[in-house]
């Protein structure tokens, strides 16, 4: 049997349980509940206690259950938890479920107009009259329903000691310091607690106590650092067309345009057109990139299918632009929107052909920050098409993070030849020919259109061409061209994010961990909990695609590795085999692929049945 790495809630009889624990929230698609969910996640965060949000929704618009997950930890963990003691069950379609997965000990708050009853003696059960609340406020028809989950919060902020002047604040935050909707679901929470305050006995051993282990840290969504890290980028042509769960990295680049405003006309510098598709998107970025722009969408599984050709003709026309992905389940529409990392291998060989991607793989907001700016600088220095492979969690979910560092370099269009420079060249060298290797980099030197020099133009070409771009079919031209394209590859290794290597241990006595993206927090807690048994543990986070040699070595001086990584056919653990050339069979594959966000428990498990 497993051990459970979390053993909180075992009976109501337990010592106190202070800032450890999970809540889930069951609702309706659409209710409004997610609004009351973030109150109680900004609440947290202004107590100081380390905390995450996971939300699970349907597909659809409305109507069909959705969850969303709260963890506290006060040792700042913020993957998510596979157990949740505490059940807020409003959705009288899945309480029978939600209360049966609770673990013993566990606590249900459900609404009393319901006269559910109470099926378990080993949980305790609050039950809160939504209606009865509710008839105490004076709120607008339009606005009723979404508001009334703000009874839960209510009943959580006594039940569990959120203090009312911070879920006010809390409020404040959710709605950008406006002060009439934050008073109208204030009412709702303030009657719901003083109800709860007066007819709840407390008997559970849960709650939150303020801490300062948030000081100086934000909370911020995936899409939206990948946005902003796109905006200090230099961004300038945006084409895409919306999908989940990835449109919220373009509503932000939109929310975000004052920052890249012309300080003289005071217009807009950066140009946002919704294509009729994502093939028509990806023609756009192919268009920019050509013509000198820094050029970028963002989409997912579906979109980059058809994003595929253009994609091939970028890379052989060697044409920069930056593609964010954020993944969902596939294959087809599969689970639009449930997590996943199941594009890897499709990203790196996007195309048909002998195509090899660059792929980035954030592990964290402030990497989507990051990644978000750097890539345009690797797009334009390799001059090729660059992916981001994020995911509906790390997306879609707010995250602590540290604040973002502003960029700390100038921007680097790479080797483009403006009149100028382009005049040196030719004193030089005597001649410019785009797809010549003058470095011995792999890197030809380009230039963009109306660029004002006789000798500027060349043919830009996704056909059959030699270094002075004119079309051949000569076997020994193609070949000498994939061969240069390979060796920029090489060159490219030299720029991408560098793995992150945590290597404490010797090799000869501990396990080596590979991971990638948004599992890393529940490597991170996996790693504490195995330390704990006596198991010594080093860990190798992949950040981009090629990968380089410190992988290879990693991999090679232990004798037990396992690849981590959340898609059904362990996709990191099969890139990984086609470049080692050594034996790798003691490399295992811990593929997860179930749609939902990893955990340390699912992790821990697995090695131990594999160890």
């Amino acid at each position: 049997m497993a051990i459970d790495i979390h053993p909180n809630a075992e009976s109501t009889q337990q010592r106190s349980v202070v800032n450890d624990f999970a809540l889930s929230v069951a609702t309706k698609n659409g209710s409004g509940s997610q609004t009351s969910n973030l109150v109680i996640i900004r609440s947290l965060f202004r107590m100081g206690i380390p905390v995450s949000g996971k939300n699970l929704f349907p597909s659809n618009i409305k109507g069909l259950p959705t969850w969303y997950t709260i963890r506290a930890s006060k040792d700042g963990y913020i993957a998510r938890r596979a157990t949740t003691e505490i059940a807020v069950a409003f959705n009288q379609d899945t309480a029978a479920e939600d209360i049966a997965n609770l673990p013993s000990g566990g606590v249900v708050i459900l609404p009393k107009d319901w006269k559910w009853g109470q099926s378990r003696t080993d949980v305790t059960y609050y039950e809160v009259p939504i209606k009865e609340i509710m008839s105490q406020v004076e709120i607008p028809t339009d606005f009723k329903e979404r508001i009334t989950n703000m009874v839960y919060v209510g009943a959580v902020c006594h039940l569990f000691g959120i203090p009312m002047d911070i879920a006010y604040q809390a409020l404040l935050d959710q709605f950008n310091g406006k002060k009439k909707p934050a008073q109208m679901n204030y009412d709702v929470i303030e009657l719901a607690y003083k109800w709860s305050q007066a007819n709840l006995v407390k008997a559970d051993p849960f709650t939150f106590e303020a801490m300062n282990a948030t000081a100086g840290k934000i909370l911020i969504e995936g899409n939206e650092a990948s946005a902003l890290g796109s905006l200090f980028g230099g961004v300038t042509v945006v084409a895409w067309y919306p999908i989940t769960p990835s449109t919220s990295v373009v509503d932000n680049i939109l929310n975000h345009l004052e920052l890249r405003k012309d300080p003289v006309s005071g217009k807009s510098t950066v140009g946002v057109i919704q294509a009729e598709d994502e093939l028509a998107a990806i023609g756009m970025l192919t268009g920019a990139g050509w013509a000198g722009a820094r050029a970028m969408t963002a989409t997912s599984g579906p979109g980059i299918s058809l994003m595929a050709e253009f994609t091939g003709l970028a890379y052989f026309a060697e044409i920069p632009f930056v593609v964010w992905d954020v993944t969902r389940t596939g294959p087809s529409t599969g689970l639009p929107t449930r997590t996943s990392q199941g594009d890897l291998l499709f990203l790196h060989f996007l195309s048909h052909g002998d195509t090899q991607q660059i792929v980035l793989l954030p592990g964290s907001v402030k990497e989507c920050f990051e990644m978000g700016w750097q890539s345009f600088d690797l797009a334009e220095a390799i001059q090729t098409p660059v992916f981001i492979m994020s995911d509906l969690d790390l997306g879609m979910n707010l995250w602590m993070s540290d604040p973002f560092d502003y960029p700390d370099k100038p921007i680097n269009r790479g080797k483009t030849l403006d009149k100028i420079s382009l005049e040196e060249f030719f004193a030089e060298h005597g001649e410019w020919y785009r797809f010549k290797d003058y470095d011995d980099d792999g890197v030809g030197y380009r230039t963009v259109p109306g660029t004002d020099h006789p000798r500027a133009a060349f043919f830009t070409r996704g056909t059959g061409h030699n270094e002075k771009a004119v079309y051949s079919e000569r076997g020994e031209d193609w070949v000498k061209n994939l061969q240069r394209i390979r060796k920029k590859f090489e060159t490219a290794k030299k720029l991408l994010p560098a793995p992150v290597i945590d290597a404490p241990n010797s090799p000869d006595e501990a396990i080596g961990l590979i991971s990638y993206g948004s599992n890393d927090p529940a490597v991170q807690e996996v790693r504490d909990a195995l330390t704990a048994q006596g198991i010594k543990t080093n860990y190798l986070r992949v950040r981009a695609l090629p990968l380089v040699n410190e992988v290879t070595d990693f991999v090679l001086q232990h004798k037990r590795v396992y690849v981590i990584e959340n898609n059904f056919d362990g996709q990191m653990h099969q890139i990984l085999r086609m470049n080692i050339a050594q034996d790798s069979t003691h490399m295992i594959s811990l593929a997860c692929g179930d749609t939902l966000p990893m955990t340390a428990q699912w992790i821990y498990d697995r090695i131990k049945e594999n160890s």
